[in-house]
């Protein structure tokens, strides 16, 4: 059964996506949505348009990739992390790969049962692009050639003859009970239906299970292939591509399947960025990120090619928006699609006055912004007993919560992903003085060009710290609106400072406008709150030392401004 997706987007923008999407049954680019990481989810409301889309007609897998991460998941009892996923426990590629076939492979099923998929049509898409005579052979005495016929041994067999032969195999290998619970046939179905028509089902659910076998041996062959491979660190297309032929056929079916009105499936793919950091537990699996591009270049391939059934990308990475273009093909490549969480006029709409007051919205509003996860997190505060005993104090009010939780995010949130930062930071330094970091990086004039010149943790921490102070404060003189993309410059991409606070999550790349943000008002308030206690912290040396950095070396990015008393 097709897991059935929750709150992943705000509602105006999936309801613009259904507006242009549920009517039709293939689109020729994947669909991207952005959102800054941590402000994707709420569960607040209960959005019921992803459940419309597996409404008949309609029907939508979905995959989160990022479901296996334990302890950083709402289902590991965890709310969705602030840092990006770099910084987290990476996922086992082989759970990943999991969860992506057993979506399609549900789809795939729900497609026969609809009658839209058929073995015929399986074994014309595998023998399209796979050569089947020596797999087929190779399933047929595996399985004992339960067939009163012997396995054709002339190699001029046709792989039409094994494959009818490999389906009659399976056939009575497959018991009925289990292909009846994929078919979801009860006593009232069998009797609706005639014996041509069952029989017709069951084949089309045989030739899938024969579909999958006949890829897991071609993959088996492949297997001393892919090791070498990774052990070499060379590259090949065909090998690459063998990891995913099976969710590829599945797409494939789908695709062709589909038809307006009786069957018209859509996939959505969360975290889909957590590919690229999955580790491989095994020999005979191609890495991550060569897993990753191989599943979206074939994807793009397909629906320029062919036809491709919705393919909607859930992601906070903007290599999807400005850099995948380069490596497949033209920038229009995906239809992107970004919000950066809900608008203060969204979240109003949503909020008041079923959770908030008039009134206690406008504080929120000015200090925290409209971020779904802060409006969760607060209203949770709202309800617990601490509130309760706070509003008893007649002096108190609900300006007393909103700083308290500004002091939960500080020491919860902002202080152990600026001690993130440091660290990458830190190890920067480390790297620049062994040798790691191109000269290109360390040109003349930048900030961050002379870090200590020996290797000592300590001596390197210092040095973050006092960068890391500097970046801050050339932040706040642009009052946080920084528009990378002035004069086609990228040049604060290039500061380690600024690559840092993106890694852990705090700071957000915003597409189109291009601005370089704070991901909410709580927390620049909060970057603030750091960058005064570091300097309150600072003994005098150091003092002097700021001052002299910023004086002679600080970064100064008010060019980059945005516009004076910019607000988000």
């Amino acid at each position: 059964m097709v897991k059935k997706p929750w709150k992943i987007i705000p509602r105006p923008l999936l309801e613009t996506i259904l507006k242009n999407h549920a009517q039709h049954h293939r689109v020729h680019q994947p669909l991207i949505l952005h959102g800054p990481r941590g402000v994707g989810k709420t569960t607040l409301l209960l959005d019921r348009l992803l459940t419309d889309w597996n409404k008949a007609p309609h029907l939508t897998g979905y995959v989160d990739f990022a479901e296996s991460v334990e302890g950083h998941r709402p289902s590991h009892g965890q709310l969705f992390p602030w840092g990006s996923w770099s910084t987290c426990p990476p996922p086992s590629l082989s759970d990943c790969r999991k969860s992506l076939e057993e979506c399609l492979e549900s789809m795939a099923e729900r497609g026969v049962r609809m009658g839209t998929i058929t073995a015929q049509q399986v074994f014309a898409t595998l023998n399209k692009s796979h050569g089947l005579t020596a797999a087929l052979r190779r399933v047929l005495i595996a399985g004992g050639n339960d067939s009163k016929s012997p396995v054709p041994n002339k190699r001029g067999a046709s792989p039409a003859l094994l494959w009818d032969r490999a389906i009659f195999t399976m056939s009575a290998r497959c018991g009925d009970a289990e292909i009846d619970r994929i078919l979801g046939f009860g006593e009232k179905r069998k009797i609706a239906l005639s014996m041509e028509e069952a029989s017709y089902l069951k084949e089309a659910v045989v030739a899938l299970k024969l579909a999958k076998k006949v890829i897991e041996v071609k993959q088996g062959w492949r297997a001393n292939a892919i090791a070498h491979m990774n052990r070499t660190g060379t590259f090949s297309r065909s090998l690459t591509h063998s990891s995913t032929d099976w969710p590829f056929l599945l797409l494939e079916l789908l695709s062709q399947a589909a038809e307006i009105d009786h069957f018209q499936p859509k996939l959505v793919l969360n975290n889909i960025e957590v590919l690229k950091h999955a580790t491989v537990n095994d020999d005979i699996s191609v890495k991550g990120p060569l897993y990753h591009d191989s599943l979206i270049w074939r994807i793009i391939a397909l629906g320029a090619n062919e036809r491709c059934l919705p393919v909607i990308l859930v992601t906070s990475d903007s290599y999807y928006s400005y850099d995948a273009f380069l490596e497949f093909g033209y920038k229009d490549i995906f239809i992107s699609r970004e919000t950066f969480g809900w608008t203060q006029q969204e979240a109003k709409m949503h909020m008041v006055p079923d959770y908030f007051s008039h009134k206690e919205w406008n504080v929120i509003a000015e200090v925290l912004g409209p971020n779904p996860r802060h409006l969760s997190e607060l209203y949770a505060l709202k309800q617990s007993k601490y509130y309760q005993k706070i509003t008893e104090d007649k002096a108190s009010t609900f300006e007393d919560i909103v700083d308290a939780y500004l002091a939960y995010l500080q020491i919860i949130v902002l202080n152990p992903a600026m001690d993130r930062a440091l660290e990458i930071l830190q190890k920067f330094a480390i790297d620049v003085c062994n040798g790691k970091v191109s000269k290109d990086r360390l040109r003349f004039g930048a900030p961050w060009r002379r870090p200590p010149q020996v290797d000592d943790p300590k001596l390197c921490m210092e040095w973050a710290k006092l960068q890391l102070m500097d970046f801050v404060q050339a932040l706040i003189n642009t009052e946080f609106g920084v528009n990378y993309r002035i004069d086609y410059s990228e040049e604060i991409f290039d500061d380690p400072a600024a690559n840092a606070l993106l890694e852990v999550g705090l700071l957000y790349a915003q597409r189109d406008p291009p601005f370089l943000r704070p991901i909410s008002r709580g927390i620049e308030r909060c970057i603030v709150r750091w960058h005064v206690q570091q300097q309150m912290q600072l003994r005098f040396p150091n003092t002097i030392r700021f001052l002299c950095h910023r004086i002679f070396r600080g970064r100064y990015y008010r060019h980059l401004m945005v516009q004076p008393g910019h607000k988000y």
